[in-house]
């Protein structure tokens, strides 16, 4: 099978723009800038260098693939996307209700998804053309919608706390960061375990990710009622 580099690429970009543009749309009262969607999409690109260098200096000292994958991982990579959300959009006047949390975390998360699933993606294309499909297909459903998934639960914090009182907007918060790195490692540490025990991957596939959708739309949900008043 012969497959053209730049087939590859455009495949592999694919399923962080349809993700993104996905969860844009369930903004349905006052969708957001286009313009300020695509800088936080690119911010949360550009993020994943100094990510992949705070973990590579952890990966000097922790040699556990497992404990890089399930614990530092998510909380690195969750923070990273948090600070760009934190810091360009929640200051930004047009985030003015509490969905819009969700649509930004979304959109930060999906640009580091994206450049994430590039590099996976051409890594198996140097083995085969056929493994760089079968990487894309299978990102493509659990992965790349996954980080935005992870990211919605803390969005979803900061919309509720834009929109509170300010003492109690650090718990709430808090609260939503530490939830979104706990389940990011929950779903690391499924699919590392799935390699060595055969129900991980039945959990994986059977609990937590149709979970992930039940929280994020349960969320989405409340944030749309809030925003709709």
């Amino acid at each position: 099978m012969v497959v053209e580099p730049l087939v590859i690429l455009a495949l592999a970009l694919a399923p962080g723009v349809f993700w993104a543009w996905y969860f844009y749309r369930r903004d349905k009262y006052e969708p957001e800038p286009a313009a300020l969607i695509v800088k936080i999409f690119f911010l949360g690109v550009l993020v994943t260098f100094p990510i992949a260098f705070v973990e590579g200096l952890f990966g000097l000292f922790i040699v556990s693939p497992l404990i890089m994958g399930a614990v530092i991982a998510p909380i690195v990579e969750e923070y990273g996307k948090f600070w760009v959300v934190r810091r360009f959009a929640y200051p930004h006047p047009e985030f003015n209700e509490p969905m819009d949390g969700i649509v930004y975390a979304a959109a930060a998360a999906l640009g580091l998804a994206t450049l994430e699933n590039v590099l996976y993606v051409f890594t198996a294309y140097l083995t085969s053309p056929a493994l760089a499909l079968g990487t894309i297909a299978v990102r493509a459903i659990f992965s790349v919608p996954g980080h935005a998934l992870f990211a919605a639960v803390w969005g979803y914090a900061l919309g509720r706390a834009k929109f509170t009182t300010a003492e109690r907007r650090p718990a709430i918060i808090l609260q939503g960061l530490l939830l979104g790195m706990a389940l990011h490692g929950i779903f690391n540490f499924l699919l590392f375990s799935a390699e060595f025990v055969a129900y991980a991957m039945a959990v994986f596939i059977l609990v937590l990710t149709p979970g992930l959708w039940i929280l994020t739309n349960r969320n989405i949900g409340k944030a749309l009622d809030h925003g709709d008043r």
